[in-house]
């Protein structure tokens, strides 16, 4: 895992946040999400640079899209601003997700 992965990590697992239930490295069909979260069906991705390839913005966007047709939400968090505030990252996900129904793309920046 990298820097910000185990540092998500970290808050996410036992049920640290809101009392949710967090997987780490989840699959869901072909893909495999960073996080994700069965009682609120969302997948947290963490964004890096390792993203920023054309192929791998291709990959995202098909992983992204399989993942939404099960009715499972997606949102993307920067490596930079888990380093930078890991708790507004993690307040961010319960205030913006645990509380509105899926509305489509979810994306935290």
């Amino acid at each position: 895992m990298t820097k910000s992965e185990k540092l998500l990590w970290k808050k996410l697992r036992n049920k640290q946040v809101g009392g949710y239930r967090f997987r780490r490295q989840f699959s869901i069909g072909r893909y495999v999400a960073d996080f994700y979260c069965p009682e609120l069906r969302l997948v947290v991705e963490i964004d890096g640079l390792q993203h920023n390839t054309k192929e791998n913005k291709k990959y995202d966007k098909e992983r992204d899209l399989f993942i939404k047709s099960l009715g499972i939400g997606v949102i993307m968090i920067s490596n930079e601003q888990i380093l930078k505030d890991i708790n507004k990252a993690t307040k961010t996900i319960l205030t913006k997700f645990s509380l509105a129904p899926y509305e489509g793309e979810r994306e935290i920046k």
